[in-house]
């Protein structure tokens, strides 16, 4: 065999060896960092100066592992488990009566529809339910012990939407934003809500594999 066709050989071999190792490409692993906001909410018959609770912008952290059921070039399929922990939220009011913050953590599993997911640019939609945890602080606010319970779980159901850009043939970049529909935490007061919308708005980076 001549040179000219060994290398023509080589080159044949290797483009089917990487499109072989694309089509094999049906997971994915991300990592994201974010913020999660909570609307205020007033609390029934306070007489005090500021009588909402006040939420904080808590730092949250989504590790994201999704498998391609279904993958076409106008749109894909995939089921994926987002797992969103927010370390530290923040509350505040005008008395001492609620916890000075919780932490909480949101596992759903979900169904993923990605739009053009062989482009550059694959924008999608998330919808999916699952379990939720809160762990209130054991501290008031403005000091002393936290009388209310330390722990409290709750169902979730989850509607996000993001944009992913693809940077490598195995990396992506990734904005999303999610909407964590809750139960409350246990905030010692009453709002009058029974539920609560946790937005949590991340970037990141996405693995495939």
């Amino acid at each position: 065999m001549s040179l000219k066709r060994l290398i023509i050989a080589v080159l044949v071999a290797v483009t089917i060896s990487i499109t072989h190792a694309a089509a094999q490409e049906k997971n994915e692993l991300a990592g994201m960092v974010g913020r999660t906001f909570i609307s205020n909410q007033s609390i029934k018959g306070a007489t005090f100066f500021n009588h909402d609770v006040r939420f904080g912008n808590g730092l949250t952290f989504e590790g994201n592992y999704a498998r391609h059921i279904l993958d076409g070039d106008v749109f894909g399929v995939s089921l994926e488990v987002p797992v969103v922990v927010n370390w530290d939220e923040d509350l505040n009011t005008g008395a001492n009566l609620i916890p000075e913050s919780f932490r909480s953590f949101f596992v759903t599993p979900a169904a993923r529809l990605n739009l053009f997911p062989h482009t550059g640019l694959s924008p999608w939609v998330s919808i999916g339910g699952g379990y939720g945890h809160f762990s209130e602080s054991s501290t008031l606010v403005f000091g002393g012990p936290n009388p209310g319970k330390n722990g409290s779980s709750t169902g979730v159901f989850q509607a996000g939407l993001g944009l992913d850009v693809r940077i490598r043939s195995r990396f992506s970049l990734r904005v999303e934003a999610r909407d964590f529909w809750s139960g409350e935490p246990q905030l010692n007061v009453d709002t009058g809500k029974t539920r609560q919308h946790n937005i949590f708005v991340a970037g990141g980076i996405v693995v495939h594999f």
